[in-house]
């Protein structure tokens, strides 16, 4: 709430606030500041209570497993649980299973790609490294002369 009367409440979401302008984020301007994680074991127990009824099944132990590793969002868990209508729960947590293999493996693939494109900008950066050092060695060179 603001204390200048106008009574707004403002909500902002970014994927990246160390990126945002410090002055932004102190006490007055955002007071409170939530983080907003990857769906947890707990996280799925209380979407698979709230939308299929459900406190255990025996699917559990394998989705839990999962979902520590599949980097899935709360919505994305949500959002599969209630794609079938019928409200099969076996159904329902057999297609969570196989939406989270897909998920684990794609963000597998995109880190393997992330770390060798980290890894060719590396070896770039010290091949201009090794170029700019010849150059600079071939001036002095040709001065000497």
């Amino acid at each position: 709430m603001s204390n200048c009367g106008d009574e707004r409440i403002i909500i902002f979401t970014t994927n990246h606030k160390e990126k945002l302008d410090p002055a932004l984020l102190r006490p007055g301007r955002m007071d409170v500041h939530i983080h907003m994680s990857y769906c947890s074991p707990s996280g799925f127990k209380v979407l698979a209570d709230n939308y299929l009824g459900i406190k255990d099944h025996e699917l559990f132990g394998e989705i839990e497993e999962l979902i520590q590793t599949a980097e899935v969002t709360p919505a994305e868990v949500a959002e599969q649980l209630l794609k079938d209508d019928d409200y099969e729960h076996d159904a329902a947590l057999s297609g969570l299973i196989n939406f989270l293999h897909v998920k684990k493996k794609e963000n597998e693939e995109a880190k393997a790609k992330k770390a060798e494109q980290e890894s060719i900008k590396e070896e770039s950066e010290q091949e201009d490294e090794s170029d700019k050092e010849e150059k600079e060695e071939k001036q002095t060179r040709i001065i000497k002369v």
